[in-house]
């Protein structure tokens, strides 16, 4: 028996390719198993390859696997696509419809099941999905059993006879790969699981679910991949808590609207991807110079304009950073898990109101839609801070014709804001520079004084935020320090043991926090190590430049990868040996 494998189903898209792999791995979840799934997908609704490529294992794992144990087919190019993946021994199963075939040299087993012919006879052709995953159960030793409960979940609101049909073709599908493989294939048996209650949730989930524990109660938003899953969990879920999701017409007005909600005293957020952000730009300012909280999610994928929009990549960070005109304080977060990105996003709501500034929650297509294996929540964790806000019954009295000093200069930068409509809390509220009334003012001192105070509000964020950077330091004189930031961790983690077996000292660092950059943190761990080494999706090396202009570092390497696809551990682990062996480290 064996303690992981690495299992794809693929076929065109439109065919119920997602539905086999959620339904195959939320199944062996229940059981207790370890899992990651990463899904390739087509920006089209119908039509064209698509693939779900998942891990199971008995140990917690955050990356995808570097090779193939089996492959599903419902056609042939997913065959000729995928087979190149395949470790030595591995196992094809096709739909017999369309004659699968082995491409010339692939070491791997291929076996023919009539999918189609089979669930036509039981009643549709619609449910040979379920007789490939009753074949799969076969391959990896597991009961037909455990899919009851997901199959109810999925197909109860249907009726009783759609279930029982569909646990019949996994059945039938499970006792014809028995008899046709009996002998034929190597062992695929998964070690138990220890049956314990896991969440299996995608990060853009977690962000909704964070959200919502978080206080927010309106989400305006415009659909986009990959973000839109935040919407529609929030559509589901906000009403049930006394809030509200609007689709607006376009991003600039999400934006707009999620400032004036949050000027009201509303937690509210929007999630985008790049040509998303690229509209909010202007109201990113907006929010910055009036002081209001903002909270933004932005799920990076493939640019510029259309671009890649269903693939992976890490290239918005300087937008997110300087893409703003003019200068305001504004915090840019990156969570390196699924897990991360729900307590994350409840501090983005109490960072945004602390220090009333515009926080973006920076993910990318592989947190926000892989899913992952994560540890029960602990809601015990979430805490609510909302910073100066003074939610007096009345405030008091002003003398006649003078305002309330929204913006008054104060030390630490922050000054007390209310809600509107609160008694003697009127106050002027602008886009251009003011005073601290609010009032309109162009005086020079006045300019100097409000953009002082505005910039100095972050100062102690670096020190105060929970965890800038997750640490894996294992030497104190290192010969590698790899950084990273979001989905990479996952797969950087997994290649640091292959470094230590090759004799190479390797400490990790995942910056989590971007903006306001955490420069001391970071200096500790490269006074440790001969060389930096960072891993990005992009083609500039964004981060490796920002590590450049705010650390005293000797040089960067930078290990990049934009063809639409995330890191694989094998493609780290011999980059960054190439690096040390012929790197004159």
């Amino acid at each position: 028996m064996i303690n992981q494998l690495s299992w794809k189903v693929g076929g065109q898209q439109g065919e119920g390719i997602e539905s086999t792999g959620e339904i195959f791995s939320m199944a062996l979840n229940r059981q207790g198993y370890y899992l990651y799934g990463y899904r390739h997908f087509s920006s089209r609704i119908k039509g064209g390859h698509t693939n779900n490529k998942i891990r199971v294992s008995t140990y917690a794992t955050n990356s995808i696997s570097d090779d193939l144990d089996i492959l599903v087919a419902f056609d042939q190019e997913t065959i000729d696509v995928n087979c190149h993946e395949l470790s030595s021994g591995g196992v094809i199963i096709g739909d017999s419809k369309f004659g699968p075939k082995l491409p010339e040299g692939v070491d791997a087993k291929l076996f023919s099941i009539p999918f189609t012919e089979m669930a036509t006879e039981l009643g549709t052709s619609l449910m040979k999905n379920m007789v490939a995953v009753g074949a799969s159960a076969s391959l990896i030793g597991v009961s037909t059993d455990i899919f009851q409960s997901v199959v109810e979940q999925i197909f109860l609101k249907k009726g009783e006879s759609v279930v029982s049909k569909n646990m019949e073709a996994i059945r039938a599908g499970a006792e014809y790969f028995d008899k046709e493989a009996a002998g034929k294939v190597g062992d695929f048996k998964l070690d138990p699981a220890d049956g314990q209650n896991r969440l299996f949730m995608i990060g853009n989930d977690a962000i909704a679910l964070g959200a919502l524990s978080g206080g927010a109660r309106f989400m305006p938003a415009y659909p986009i991949t990959p973000a839109s899953e935040i919407m529609e969990y929030l559509i589901k879920k906000l009403p049930e808590y006394g809030g509200t999701v609007i689709q607006t017409e376009d991003e600039i007005a999400a934006c707009t609207m999620a400032i004036g909600a949050n000027y009201t005293g509303v937690r509210s957020l929007t999630a985008s991807a790049g040509p998303g952000l690229s509209l909010m730009m202007e109201a990113i300012g907006l929010s910055g110079i009036t002081e209001t909280p903002l909270v933004i999610v932005d799920t990076q994928r493939g640019g510029p304009s259309t671009g890649l929009p269903t693939k992976q990549e890490q290239s918005d960070i300087f937008a997110m950073i300087y893409g703003t005109h003019g200068e305001i304080p504004k915090v840019v977060m990156a969570p390196s898990t699924v897990e991360e990105a729900f307590y994350d996003t409840i501090e983005a709501f109490n960072i945004a109101e602390e220090y009333q500034v515009p926080v973006i929650i920076m993910t990318d297509l592989a947190l926000s839609l892989g899913k992952q294996t994560v540890n029960p929540l602990d809601f015990e964790k979430v805490k609510i801070r909302r910073g100066k806000l003074d939610t007096s019954e009345e405030l008091p009295e002003l003398d006649k014709g003078v305002y309330f000093k929204r913006y008054e200069v104060t030390d630490d930068g922050v000054s007390k804001r209310v809600i509107p409509g609160m008694k003697h809390g009127l106050h002027h509220v602008t886009g251009v520079e003011h005073n601290e009334q609010g009032k309109p003012s162009e005086s020079p001192e006045n300019r100097v004084a409000q953009m002082d105070k505005r910039m100095r509000k972050l100062n102690p964020l670096t020190t105060k935020f929970p965890e800038p950077i997750f640490k894996d330091e294992k030497h104190d004189d290192a010969d590698l320090l790899v950084i990273g930031v979001n989905s990479t961790r996952g797969t950087i983690q997994e290649m640091l043991p292959r470094m230590e077996q090759d004799g190479i000292k390797v400490n990790h660092g995942q910056i989590r926090l971007l903006h306001p950059f955490p420069t001391e943190e970071l200096q500790g761990m490269i006074d440790k190590a001969k060389k930096v080494v960072v891993i990005e999706n992009n083609a500039t090396g964004q981060v490796a430049q920002l590590i450049k202009m705010n650390n005293k570092v000797d040089s960067v390497e930078s290990i990049l990868k934009y063809d639409g696809n995330p890191f694989l551990p094998a493609e780290i682990h011999n980059e960054c040996k190439e690096l040390f062996v012929h790197g004159n480290l």
